[in-house]
């Protein structure tokens, strides 16, 4: 990879490894780190979620004791249930996940990689605030690693108290593990903010000439509106962590029933977030999925500015929904309806791109290529998640539904499924530009049908388990429950296998495989500026501006 920049004779790159990848300011080799390393850590908190797919195999404790964790049954051997322990796996996995994989990596790395391709600009507008967002983004990964190895509750490594971090579980939770989640939580949102301030420079001041808002690529679209999102919404994250931080080690009171405080006013300023960051992850997701339904359908994408300004409403109405999550809180009448209806409303700017996207298919000449099927599974799993987000957000269901499995099924078929296929769909579709090598697809199809049954196989029961009753975050169950749960971790394994796939074959490809892909190995309806550059791009790229003509082809991107 150290030389994935070099292009023909007329350029050479002169840099040496350390210099080019721990002191680069340059966009698209800050992309691949960020892609990279979100990788690695997606690799540890989906290993987390299979473990805990092993103990939920079977009614009773087999694998998490107190006497050890151990990876094989053992039925003679005595089992004392570590709570703590499969409370600390859920916590980093979800922890990790949010802040540390998707949105490094749909966010951080495509963004930086091909945002600034797309609108013909040189570079990020602040290239070393650039390199310094990647390596906040990295100590906030080792600050999650050493959260996880500290001393934490109940005399264990780790915490134990969610994803959400939510007093007073928080508040009490002994050891230093708690404070370095903080910290962690704290560095990478800052890294975050950062990125952001720069997509909006970059995006609004370098433009190439003739690139009007309503003519830049939906992609880079969804990027700069992700980035206003972030912008808004984490600084109040900031502010509802250092309010915890202080409760914890300064003797506040703001979430202490006992100091006037209260713990209610934590769950209102971390989901005023919380919403909007669904929808900072899975934005960029749309942003690719756009590009590739039309490159494969052969078609421009069915309403251009339709899909633009649904994108700006889903970011607008993402803040404005948060306490759909605390219909349990004791919220009064009013407040629930109109969080309810507010919720529903979501649903139209959604439909909107999901019509646009079918209506680009239709009539379209479609091609099954990998990243096609990618986008297709996308779709699927985005509609089933966004259709049981709808039931959810019914007050009187949610009372039935909340905290049980339901909502885990809901919340993964629109996150995890939809993220990750996205993110995926991203690979397989950039990956010729990003190194020059293509994926074997045979390779990438198997990838595609394992995961996607696995994907289902492991979250489509859970609905079933929801319905029946069964709450979420438990490490043990009663029988009745037994039948779903043993089918669902089937699929996670499954899944993971297939991840294990996609990572040996990620690295036959760049090892093994010649470069060989043109500057643009699809179709002519791969029309944005990135596919005008040669694969890989050299390492400078637009020196010269591009002149309109290179990318606006007379049909909306």
């Amino acid at each position: 990879m150290a030389d994935a920049a070099i292009h023909g004779e007329e350029h050479h790159d002169e840099r040496g490894f350390f210099t080019r990848w721990f002191m680069s300011t340059n966009h698209k080799d800050i992309g691949i780190l960020y892609l990279f390393v979100s990788g690695a850590v997606g690799f540890i908190s989906v290993a987390f979620t299979v473990y805990m797919r092993l103990e939920l195999m079977e009614p009773g404790v087999q694998y998490m004791c107190l006497e050890g964790a151990r990876f094989i049954a053992d039925a003679a051997a005595e089992c004392t249930p570590n709570g703590h322990l499969w409370n600390v796996l859920i916590t980093y996995h979800g922890v990790l996940m949010m802040f540390f994989v998707v949105i490094p990596a749909l966010f951080g790395g495509f963004g930086n990689y091909l945002m600034p391709l797309q609108i013909g600009a040189p570079d990020m507008a602040f290239p070393r605030l650039n390199n310094l967002s990647f390596w906040m983004f990295v100590a906030g990964v080792c600050l999650g690693v050493a959260s996880l190895l500290a001393p934490g509750g109940n005399g264990q490594l780790g915490s134990g108290v969610g994803w959400v971090l939510y007093p007073p579980l928080s508040t009490s939770e002994t050891g230093m593990s708690m404070d370095l989640a903080i910290f962690a939580v704290h560095v990478s949102g800052a890294s975050s903010i950062l990125g952001a301030i720069n997509m909006i420079t970059t995006f609004l001041n370098m433009r190439a000439p003739g690139m009007t808002m309503h003519k830049v690529p939906l992609f880079s679209w969804s990027i700069f509106v992700t980035a206003w999102m972030i912008l808004l919404a984490l600084p109040v994250l900031a502010g509802a962590i250092t309010m915890l931080l202080m409760d914890r080690n300064f003797d506040t009171a703001f979430f202490d029933p006992a100091g006037g405080g209260d713990p209610i006013l934590y769950q209102h300023i971390l989901w005023f977030f919380g919403h909007p960051e669904v929808y900072i992850i899975i934005i960029p997701a749309f942003g690719i999925i756009s590009h590739v339904i039309a490159t494969f359908s052969r078609k421009p994408i069915f309403g251009y500015l339709p899909m633009v300004y649904a994108m700006v409403a889903i970011g607008v109405l993402g803040f404005v929904v948060w306490a759909h999550h605390m219909y349990t809180v004791g919220l009064s009448l009013t407040q629930q309806s109109y969080f309810m209806l507010a919720t529903m409303v979501i649903a139209v700017p959604t439909g909107v791109k999901i019509f646009s996207w079918i209506a680009t298919m239709w009539g379209g000449s479609v091609e099954f290529k990998s990243p096609m099927l990618w986008a297709f599974g996308f779709l699927f799993l985005f509609t089933v998640g966004g259709v049981t987000g709808i039931v959810l957000a019914q007050a009187g269901v949610d009372r039935a539904y909340h905290d049980t499995y339901y909502v885990v099924a809901h919340f993964h078929y629109v996150m995890s499924l939809g993220a990750v296929f996205g993110i995926f769909a991203g690979i397989y579709f950039y990956m010729p530009k990003f190194s020059g090598k293509m994926f074997p697809e045979w390779g990438a199809k198997l990838h595609f049908w394992a995961m996607f049954i696995g994907a289902n196989v492991t979250f489509f029961p859970q609905h079933f388990l929801g319905r029946q009753g069964m709450p979420r975050r438990y490490i043990d169950y009663p029988e009745a429950f037994a039948y779903w749960n043993k089918i669902s971790s089937w699929g996670a394994f499954l899944s993971f296998a297939s991840f294990l796939f996609f990572i040996g074959m990620l690295f036959y490809v760049l090892i093994f495989v010649k470069r060989t892909a043109p500057a643009n190995p699809w179709n002519e309806f791969a029309d944005t500026l990135e596919w005008t550059l040669p694969s890989p791009p050299p390492e400078h790229t637009f020196e010269t501006l591009p002149k309109q003509s290179d990318w606006d082809k007379g049909h909306a991107h």
